[in-house]
């Protein structure tokens, strides 16, 4: 392997799993940059060297580009480097919160937390244990390691669960929105079977039998030529509701019409304005009386309207067979210039009806659904004249009706449908969170939470701040003498009278103070306090040291210290 192939492969491996882009790359580089610079003002506050300031700078930058693929290890090893390189402390804010969401595991985040705590309690002991106490180390280590670490690492885990969460509900409302789209297309299509098999087998074979008896008595001898031509018009229209049955059946069974046999499919279709000819000369055959205009040029109609026009022509001569015999019928088809118009007038009945009409009561309902769904209207109503009418308005173009989205759970329905699952759109969040919210809380759970998880970061932080403060202010009153003190003791006095007239010297500020000024005499015992005058710099602290050995005073040692 090349060297060009293994720094591909050392690429690809720190890429990781998410993808690494120019983007997310400046971005990363962008906030070690002002972490360098923060970590900068801190190493200057420490009077750290220029080495160590380097160190630091490298640390965060290593620690940044690599929280995304190592996530524990980077956490681990910045607590352990914070403890000696106060300039990359501030870094731990980032890898607690890149560690809370990319470690997978309970188990294994409470771990990699554990460590990181134990690294960063121990370096703390270790860098600081000769000028502080152990138990005051520990104790504020474990305060910064909280507020620094496990809370950014506690807020990132609940939101990328809760984000991890919504997306996974998403995607499983879009699967339950298909498979109900396809239970509801199944359950359809075995009720139309159903419908189809019933309308074969009851009204298939009611029209054979009007077919086959018209049929016979046509040829009869002893009827007179009306009655024969009677008859015939009756046998025609067996014959032809049996073809309509046969397609209605096709189209149920299958979506699609049921194939015509050969000698009717090379005929023209008259299931359109073509065919209202026709269905017009059959009723005068009938004996009614029915007129036939038309006016404007004649234009084309899609299939769907062409359909729609005959249909609703067919419908308002049956009803007006029915409900107005020997009324006088006018059909108008008037050609504008967006739309075709139909109308179909009666005048009143002529006398009494038949008898019992049989109607269903959902012809004129069918007819409105039809030409709403081709773009169109239909109006059905008395005349003045004490007849009906019935008028359509139906465009040469058909326009279907927008189509209504099936409402789910999540606001999204059939949008995401016909958009695939590559383009779908987004999640709206607001809806989800209104939809997720449990009864009797309010909806601003998730921003309560995370105020939550500020205010104990913030109370966190004051508690360590307020000990802090008395830890110090007590500190003071056990380390602090002033130059007539230190003066009134001499070399030579018992070390109890000595230990009487002085505090005691044991605090944080003392601490490591006794080994920085000059050498010490062998086998001594010393006490460092601090003067409480102010001293020639602001970077020193004057230190009075008093050394014991064998029960006696025989040395004390006044010098300046740097802070």
């Amino acid at each position: 392997m090349d060297a060009k192939a293994k720094t591909r492969a050392g690429w690809d491996w720190l890429k990781g799993p998410e993808p690494w882009t120019r983007r997310r790359a400046a971005g990363d580089l962008l906030i070690a940059a002002v972490l360098i610079l923060l970590g900068l003002g801190v190493e200057e506050l420490d009077h750290g060297s220029g080495a160590r300031m380097l160190a630091s700078a490298a640390v965060v930058v290593v620690l940044t580009l690599l929280r995304r693929r190592l996530p524990a290890a980077t956490l681990v090893l910045g607590s352990a480097a914070g403890a000696f390189l106060p300039g990359s402390f501030l870094v731990m804010s980032l890898l607690g919160w890149s560690a809370g969401y990319r470690i997978v595991g309970v188990g294994r985040a409470m771990a990699a937390f554990t460590v990181a705590f134990l690294a960063t309690v121990g370096g703390s002991v270790i860098a600081e244990g000769a000028a502080l106490r152990p138990v005051l180390i520990i104790v504020f280590s474990t305060l910064m390691f909280l507020v620094t670490t496990v809370i950014p690492g506690l807020a990132s885990r609940y939101w990328h669960q809760r984000r991890t969460l919504l997306s996974a509900l998403q995607e499983r409302n879009g699967q339950l929105m298909r498979e109900r789209v396809m239970i509801a297309g199944q359950a359809r299509l075995r009720e139309r079977q159903r419908i189809a098999q019933d309308m074969h087998d009851s009204l298939g074979h009611q029209l054979a039998l009007i077919s086959v008896h018209t049929g016979a008595l046509e040829v009869d001898p002893k009827l007179t030529d009306r009655q024969r031509e009677a008859v015939g018009v009756l046998r025609q229209a067996s014959v032809a509701a049996m073809h309509e049955l046969r397609e209605v059946v096709g189209i149920l069974r299958d979506g699609v019409e049921a194939p015509l046999p050969a000698e009717e499919a090379a005929q023209p279709a008259a299931r359109g304005v073509a065919g209202i000819a026709a269905v017009v000369e059959a009723a005068r055959g009938a004996g009614t009386d029915v007129r036939l205009t038309a006016s404007g040029r004649p234009r084309p109609l899609v299939a769907a309207c062409d359909h729609a026009v005959y249909r609703i022509v067919q419908e308002a001569l049956t009803n007006a067979y029915k409900h107005a015999p020997g009324a006088p019928i006018t059909v108008e088809l008037r050609y504008e210039d967006d739309s075709l118009v139909v109308e179909i007038a009666n005048g009143p009945a002529a006398g009494p009806g038949a008898g019992e009409v049989v109607s269903g009561g959902q012809g004129l309902t069918g007819l409105r659904e039809r030409a709403r769904l081709v773009g169109g209207m239909v109006h059905a109503g008395a005349a003045e004249d004490g007849g009906f009418r019935v008028a359509g308005v139906l465009p040469y173009g058909a326009e279907p009706a927008a189509a209504q989205e099936a409402a789910d759970d999540f606001g999204q329905g059939a949008r995401n449908q016909a958009l695939g699952p590559r383009d779908a759109a987004p999640m709206d969040w607001g809806v989800v969170d209104r939809e997720l919210a449990v009864p009797g809380r309010s909806r601003g759970g998730g921003l309560a939470i995370g105020c939550g998880i500020a205010f104990a970061a913030v109370v966190v932080l004051v508690i360590a701040l307020v000990a802090g403060a008395v830890l110090f202010v007590g500190s003071m009153g056990k380390s602090m003498i002033d130059r007539t003190e230190f003066e009134a003791v001499r070399v030579g006095e018992t070390e109890p009278v000595v230990r009487d007239r002085l505090p005691e010297g044991e605090s944080m500020l003392t601490g490591g103070m006794d080994r920085k000024g000059p050498p010490r005499p062998a086998g001594s015992d010393c006490l460092t306090l601090l003067s409480n005058e102010p001293s020639r710099s602001l970077t020193t602290d004057t230190v009075f040291r008093f050394c014991f050995v064998d029960g006696k005073l025989v040395d004390k040692q006044a010098y300046e210290v740097e802070q």
